[in-house]
C-alpha cells in the first residue's frame, strides 16, 4: 500500500515536533471502483450489495512489526459476502473512519478484481504490504 499526503503530513508534522498526532484505534478496509492517488482522492465506493467497510483494531497483534519501511498484516482482513455485484474493483484503501474520514493509505490492484453477487473478498494475512515509497 502506498502512503497518501495525509498521513505523510501528519507522520513528518509528529516526527519534527509541530504537532502531537494520536494513530486512529482502528483502521478500516474500504475498496474502490475507481483508481485512488496520493491526493486520497478519486475513492468510489460500492454503495449496495451489503458492502460495508472493515474495521481492524490498530495493534501489534494485527501488525508486523515494521522492517526496512513496511509491515505487513498479521490477520486477514474478510469483507462479508456481497449480496449484489460490487462491480470491478480497483483499489483498496485503508481509511481512519468506518463511513468518510481519511484516506491513509490505498493500493491499486494488479489485475483488478470482478466482485459478483455471493462473493467473499478476503486479503489473507501477509498479503497486505504497507510502506513508505523512498523514490
Amino acid at each position: 500500500m502506498s502512503v497518501t499526503y495525509f498521513s505523510s503530513n501528519k507522520v513528518l508534522d509528529y516526527n519534527f515536533g509541530i504537532t502531537s498526532y494520536t494513530p486512529p484505534s482502528t483502521l478500516y478496509f474500504a475498496l474502490s471502483t475507481t483508481s485512488p492517488d496520493i491526493s486520497g482522492s478519486s475513492f468510489t465506493e460500492p454503495s449496495s450489495g451489503a458492502y460495508a467497510r472493515i474495521g481492524l483494531v490498530n495493534n501489534k497483534t494485527n501488525w508486523s512489526t515494521a522492517s526496512s519501511g513496511t509491515l505487513t498484516n498479521s490477520t486477514a482482513v474478510t469483507f462479508a459476502e456481497s449480496t449484489a455485484s460490487w462491480g470491478t474493483i480497483l483499489a483498496v484503501g485503508m481509511f481512519d473512519a468506518l463511513t468518510s474520514g481519511n484516506l491513509l493509505w490505498y493500493d491499486v490492484l494488479s489485475p483488478s478484481r470482478v466482485v459478483a453477487s455471493a462473493t467473499t473478498v478476503l486479503f489473507a494475512i501477509g498479503s497486505i504490504t504497507v510502506q513508505f515509497n523512498n523514490s
